[in-house]
């Protein structure tokens, strides 16, 4: 009996642990570096900035050495993901990416001929 009721008490607070863990939640406003080194050359590199207005994400992305900027459609956020799409050189690219560390975003582009992975870093924020 005793046995029983120890056992109980062990997978009781096994599923209280268990059920306690959530998903990370990141928080993907700010602006971003990223690096896409299997990109067709001059998409390689550049910045993604993530905004929050009205309560809805935007995501606009912009390469290096270019001043154009791309806005992202159907842009999301859940959890530890952020997903947008852009349309460049006449195909949409979709974008997805996943939080590896506050500072860090991981994923990848995919496009007509194939995906593209993509690592991303948080710009620290400007001093006040």
């Amino acid at each position: 009996m005793k046995k029983a009721t120890i056992l109980l008490m062990f997978l009781f607070a096994v599923i209280t642990v268990s059920s306690g863990q959530t998903t990370k939640k990141i928080d993907p406003v700010g602006t971003w570096k990223f690096d896409a080194p299997y990109a067709p050359e001059g998409y390689t590199s550049g910045t993604i900035v993530i905004g929050l207005a009205e309560n809805k994400h935007t995501a606009t992305m912009s390469f290096a050495g270019s001043e154009y900027k791309f806005s992202g459609k159907n842009v999301k956020v859940e959890n530890d993901t952020v997903s947008f799409s852009i349309f460049l050189e006449g195909q949409d690219i979709k974008v997805s990416l996943k939080g590896d560390a506050d500072a860090k975003l991981v994923g990848k582009a995919v496009y007509s001929e194939g995906e593209v992975p993509l690592t991303l870093t948080k710009n620290p924020a400007p001093a006040k």
